[in-house]
């Protein structure tokens, strides 16, 4: 899975960055390196934390066209 984030520098110094596919998934880091070995934890952190909501039984399921 590739998936894009979006890489901040940041006013108070060092980097932020977020994941627009996976809302909320953001982390941040005083150098490059550090934020890219965040990033990739963050995302790991997300997915996961979805396949925990994703194995319990849902009540209903609505599908809705906009």
């Amino acid at each position: 899975m590739k998936l894009r984030a979006i890489i901040h520098v940041a006013e108070e110094g060092g980097y932020w960055a977020e994941v627009p596919a996976l809302p909320g998934c953001v982390t941040q880091a005083d150098t490059r390196e550090e934020l890219e070995t965040n990033l990739q934890e963050a995302v790991e952190g997300w997915l996961s934390a979805g396949e925990a909501e994703m194995n319990s039984t849902p009540d209903e399921i609505f599908e809705l066209a906009v």
